[in-house]
């Protein structure tokens, strides 16, 4: 998974995306497009300015004695800007604005590969071991896989597009995720979610639903499910916010987290993976590297080498596997 710039092959990777839809719409296209041509304009549809509404609600309770924890609610304003487009390979990046302040807040990114050889999976704490992944799933199948704020990894999942009755739902298989950070800070009785996300596109934007189940993992292999949670993200295009403090900072910024991208890519790009030696809340990097970030924006430079010391410190190559 080695990065490339959004300006690299511009005209091919137009062609894959929103070409054949114009074609279409004018009656040129004489054809339907291949699966992999409507998949890859299937994902670039989720950009593009939005207001976003997250909710997150505990369903079953399966640990006894257990009491459901309170609905989470929240939002905010966030664009989606495509950072790389190749037929088979697509980048999204998320940035928040504040509506008030015009703040810009560097967010989630998702990436998504078209029959992807490998892909990272938490497997312990701070910990992901990067495997292969079974053929039989892999099979005209994207795998999507999101990022901290940091473009530390998160998780993956693998699954195909569906266009039944004219709806564009893309499923992912069960995965390993850590604990949003949500929960970082108020919850200790569980240490993974155990997750199947789905993401469907709308008349108004799109929405990512996870499935998820909170574990509590032994040091042993033990598993304890504590309970079943509805995670819904909303996604509605907006005109009323002005995304131009957004569009400014990744302007300002991209060539720096293109290079903080490549350095992950280092661990991630093959076995066996990375470990962090952060707290679960990543803040040891997450703090550095924005303020190199801001300083750029600032006008001032931020050397290769500040980069390096910031990974020297938290990052090392996970521990190799012997049986999984």
């Amino acid at each position: 998974m080695k990065p490339q710039t959004a300006s690299a092959k511009p005209r091919r990777a137009w062609h894959y995306g929103s070409a054949w839809l114009l074609l279409a719409s004018s009656g040129i296209a004489h054809a339907q497009p291949s699966d992999l041509q409507r998949d890859h304009a299937s994902i670039l549809a989720m950009k593009g300015e939005y207001i976003v509404d997250f909710a997150f609600d505990e369903t079953v309770l399966l640990k006894p004695g257990y009491e459901r924890a309170p609905a989470v609610r929240s939002g905010g304003n966030e664009v989606v800007i495509v950072i790389e487009d190749r037929p088979e390979r697509i980048v999204l990046q998320h940035l928040l604005v504040d509506g008030k302040s015009g703040h810009v807040t560097k967010h989630w990114r998702q990436d998504w590969v078209y029959q992807a050889p490998t892909r990272f999976e938490f497997s312990a704490d701070q910990t992901w071991q990067v495997r292969t992944i079974d053929p039989a799933v892999n099979a005209g199948a994207w795998t999507q896989c999101v990022y901290e704020v940091s473009d530390a990894p998160r998780y993956c999942g693998t699954g195909k597009w569906d266009y039944s009755n004219g709806v564009a739902t893309w499923t992912s298989d069960l995965s390993w995720r850590p604990l949003p950070r949500r929960e970082y800070t108020r919850r200790s009785d569980y240490n993974a979610l155990a997750v199947v996300n789905r993401h469907t596109l709308t008349p108004n934007g799109w929405t990512h639903e996870q499935f998820n189940t909170k574990i509590l993992r032994g040091a042993g292999g033990s598993q304890q499910q504590i309970a079943r949670e509805f995670g819904f993200n909303d996604y509605n295009r907006t005109t009323e916010v002005d995304f131009k403090p957004a569009y400014e900072y990744w302007k300002a910024t991209a060539d720096y987290w293109a290079k903080v991208r490549a350095r992950w890519d280092g661990f991630l790009g093959q076995a066996p993976g990375v470990h962090l030696k952060t707290k679960p809340d990543g803040m040891a990097m997450i703090i550095p590297l924005f303020t190199q970030a801001q300083d750029l924006q600032d006008g001032k430079k931020v050397k290769d080498a500040d980069i390096d010391k910031v990974f020297r410190q938290w990052v090392e190559k996970a521990p190799a596997e012997t049986v999984r």
